[in-house]
Parts: structure tokens; C-alpha cells; sequence
């Protein structure tokens, strides 16, 4: 079968993509790709984001590769152009193309998906075995579709998902993504080119943060591959692609102590010369974990920090305290590491004193950089349901859950705090004398300078296209939403 894979239109706007200019692959389609081929099938990956493609830019694209199959991945702030995407290709490609959508959004929203009329079939969670499943379905009729776990479509009786599909526990059985099939040159940090090896080495979350869609995602057993499998991608590739900066885009690299001593073992057993950054928990790090990390090339390690104090870490689901925080940025700095931290302001307990000393406090950690974004109600998070329950959610344009707009008020405040905190934040993290005088003495005042500028213009966007649809077309889409929230 010719199945073509789609990155929706539209992240632009989202934080990470707007405050550092970030863009990463979307390394899920790659993932799915990898394992069709491996079957035997033709793919492509159409990365709408990183290539600036609008959703009739998207749709023409896909109909000149005349596929027999359409993937559609979205997050929240995407799944408007997703579901666009689908529905000009079912009016004016096929309207018996089957069209299939995954992605954190649609799998805690499948009956909003398949509501819309245009979407076939969703995949809920983890997508390459249902991927497998549903082609053959598809190609030969067998398995059953009720039979495909982890899979949700319609049929005569209304919505119909046959339940939940086993995680895979083994992800060395996973072949590479198909990198082969992405725009590797047209990735970007600070909006830079820069060639990067973006490698996944584990999936899922024990923690369950009420906020992250993690966990719900990829299940709450955590399972990573083997270090000389992680390895070995990161030899391969970074020689197909002549690069020495590798991202790891795990939430927690460092989660099993042990696992990190083997890998970075490895790393220093094969003379790897590479630079990378990974993520941590504040309780993943001791000094002979540091001290691996730094011989291996690790120069930031990015910490979910989130608040200033015990008891909201506690109310989050984070497990950690603020005295490990400390510890671990210390630490952090005293290996030769920098820090990043990200924090969340405008969960609904909170007050506005409490959200101005989470930015005192990550301006006394001294970290490298801060990231700060508005708490967001994702669907399918334990935030989503509380803040549903109490009727706490005043925005429910799907487009505008990037982070960087608030959606939800609280308690004691209202969105436009929020957004106003948000830009207090930035400035005071990114021009404290303390702060400017470090960037300086590196040479980066224009990198910091462009932060401050993003994050202070949040509604601008960065990359999303002037869109070629019918604003009645999107009514209607929005419209079917509203059924099914």
C-alpha cells in the first residue's frame, strides 16, 4: 500500500516552537513509517510545521502521491487543521479514502474525531502495532477490525473502541524511525539551522503529573531500551547525517541510574564525540550520574521544575521536593552542566503572590534558561477533568491550547493575569543583571534578546501560514467539536 504519514499544520504557535524556535521531527510518524516499510509498504511524511505548509498545501501534497492510506497526527493547538486536512481530502481527493488520526490529543478525544464525519478510524496511544493491524485490515480483510486493540472508528451502532492495547514492552523490537523520510535539514534551534540527531530511548511516565499527557499517552510503566541499542542509533545516524548534537527527547533520560552508568559506558567505549541534552527529574541526578553525563558530552540537561514550593509539587503529582531542586541545579553547575527549568504558572489553587515567587525562585536558581508557560487543561489529564468539573475552563478554541495563551482562570484570577504574569516572567528571568552579564560574557545577548522578544508577542507565531480554506469550513468543523467536548 502507498500510505502517506501527516504532521498537521499549525505548530507555530506552540511554546516551545515560539519562545527558542525549536523544530523538532515528529519522531511518532517516523516510528510508524519505519515499521510499514518494514512490511513492505511505500511511505512518505509530510511534516507540515517544519516545512511552513498550510492544510490546502498539505492536502494538494498528498493527493499528488495518491495514497491508499492517510495518517494524520495533531496535538491539541493542531487538531483543527487535522481535521480540515481530512475533510478537503475526503471532498475533493476521495471520498473513500480511508483517513486515520493518533496523537495525544485524538486519543483521549476519539469520538471528537470520528464526530467530525471525515475521519475513519483513531489510534488510542501507542501507534505502531495498531498501524500494522489496521493496514492488513485494510489490505486483506483480516484481522477483524473489531479484533485491532487500541483502535476506535464508527459503525452501524455509533462509536465503537475495542479497548485498550498492551504498551510495547520491549522497544528494542522497534527498527530506526525513518529519518530518511524527514526534512533533516530543515530542523531549527534559536530558528538556526543546526543539523540535530533527535533520539527517543524510553516511553512512559510512572509519575502521572496531573498536567502531562505523558502518562496517559505511553502508559505509567516506564520502559527503555537497551543502552547498546540507543547507542547504536546515535553512531549510525550521526555519521549517515554529519552531525555531533543529539537531543534526547525523553521527559526523564535518567530515570534508571543504572541504565545511565551503561550507557554512557557505551558512549565512551565506541570514542563518541558527540554534544547532547537530555531531560531529568531533579531526583535523577547524583554526582557519579553528572559525572558520566559531562564525560559523555551532555552540556544542558532541562529539569521539570514547575513551582516554588512542597505543596504544589505535591497537589501535581511531581513526587519531588524544592531542596532537590536545589541540589540538582547546584550539582548541575558544578559538573560543567547547564540548567534549564520549566515552570508552570496559573494552576487554579493558585494565587498571584504564589505565581511571582515561582519566578523569584527561578531567578535565585540561577538557572541557564527558563521556560514558563501557562497551566493548561490538555484533554485526557487529570487537570482536564477538574478544570471541566468546575467549570473552570473559559476557552475552548482548541488552537489557542499552546501554552503560551491561558485557557483556564482560577480561583483567584482571571486569564488576563495569566498572560500579564507570563510576561513578567520572561523579562525578569531573562533581564536580571545577574543573568545578562553570564549571557554576555558567552556571546548569546542575541539569543536571550530573541526569547524575551517571542515570548512577550505570543500571538504572533513564528511559522503558520496563511491558511487557504473556507472560513465556513472551519465554522463547521468547530461546530462539531462543541457536540463532543
Amino acid at each position: 500500500m502507498r500510505v502517506v504519514l501527516v504532521n498537521s499544520p499549525g505548530l507555530g504557535r506552540l511554546e516551545v516552537y515560539q519562545s527558542i524556535g525549536v523544530r523538532a521531527p515528529p519522531l511518532g510518524l517516523a516510528y510508524v513509517a519505519s515499521v510499514l516499510e518494514g512490511l513492505g509498504h511505500r511511505v512518505s511524511i509530510i511534516d507540515a510545521p517544519t516545512l511552513g505548509l498550510g492544510v490546502r498545501d498539505v492536502v494538494r501534497l498528498v493527493g499528488a502521491l495518491a495514497p491508499d492510506l492517510v495518517g494524520i497526527s495533531a496535538v491539541t493547538s493542531t487538531v483543527k487543521s487535522g481535521y480540515l486536512v481530512a475533510k478537503y481530502l475526503k471532498l475533493d481527493y476521495d471520498r473513500d479514502l480511508p483517513i486515520v488520526m493518533g496523537g495525544p490529543h485524538v486519543s483521549a478525544m476519539y469520538f471528537e474525531a470520528l464526530g467530525t464525519g471525515y475521519v475513519d478510524y483513531v489510534v488510542v496511544g501507542e501507534g505502531e502495532l495498531v498501524a500494522v493491524d489496521l493496514v492488513r485490515y485494510l489490505e486483506f480483510g483480516r484481522p477483524r477490525l473489531m479484533d485491532i486493540r487500541g483502535l476506535a472508528y464508527m459503525d452501524s451502532h455509533g462509536f465503537r473502541f475495542n479497548g485498550y492495547r498492551g504498551f510495547i514492552r520491549d522497544l528494542d523490537m522497534l527498527p530506526r524511525p525513518a529519518r530518511h523520510l524527514l526534512p533533516m535539514d530543515a530542523y531549527t534551534l534559536f530558528d538556526r539551522p543546526i543539523r540535530i540527531l533527535h533520539v527517543m530511548a524510553s516511553r512512559g511516565c510512572p509519575y502521572g503529573c496531573i498536567y502531562c499527557a505523558t502518562s496517559y499517552l505511553w502508559g505509567r510503566r516506564y520502559r527503555i531500551r537497551s543502552p547498546s541499542s540507543v547507542a547504536d542509533e546515535v553512531e549510525e545516524a550521526i555519521d549517515r547525517y554529519n552531525t555531533r548534537v543529539v537531543v534526547f527527547t525523553d521527559d526523564e533520560l535518567t530515570l534508571s541510574k543504572r541504565w545511565v552508568l551503561r550507557f554512557t559506558r557505551e558512549l565512551m567505549d565506541r570514542g563518541l564525540d558527540i554534544t547532547y541534552t537530555c531531560g531529568s527529574r531533579v531526583d535523577g541526578v547524583d554526582r557519579e550520574v553528572l559525572a558520566c553525563l559531562r564525560r559523555t558530552g551532555c552540556s544542558i540537561i532541562y529539569y521539570g521544575i514547575e513551582s516554588y514550593r512542597d505543596e504544589d509539587l505535591a497537589r501535581i503529582g511531581k513526587g519531588v521536593t524544592i531542596e532537590q531542586v536545589y541540589r540538582a541545579v547546584g550539582l548541575t553547575h558544578e559538573y560543567g552542566i547547564e540548567a534549564a527549568g520549566s515552570f508552570i504558572l496559573g494552576f487554579p489553587w493558585q494565587t498571584l503572590e504564589d505565581m511571582r515567587r515561582t519566578i523569584g525562585f527561578a531567578v535565585r536558581l540561577g538557572l541557564d534558561y527558563a521556560q514558563f508557560t501557562a497551566a493548561t487543561p490538555f484533554p485526557g489529564t487529570p487537570l482536564y477533568h477538574m478544570a471541566k468539573r468546575e467549570g473552570l475552563i473559559e476557552v475552548w478554541d482548541w488552537s489557542r491550547y499552546t501554552t503560551l495563551q491561558p485557557v483556564m482562570r482560577g480561583y483567584n484570577f482571571g486569564l488576563p493575569d495569566v498572560e500579564r504574569m507570563l510576561g513578567h516572567a520572561y523579562r525578569n528571568f531573562y533581564l536580571h543583571p545577574r543573568h545578562l552579564s553570564k549571557e554576555l560574557s558567552r556571546h548569546r545577548l542575541k539569543t536571550i534578546l530573541e526569547i524575551i522578544w517571542r515570548s512577550l508577542h505570543p500571538h504572533k507565531g513564528t511559522s503558520v501560514p496563511q491558511e487557504e480554506y473556507n472560513k465556513q469550513d472551519l465554522t463547521e468543523i468547530e461546530a462539531k467539536i462543541r457536540l463532543y467536548r
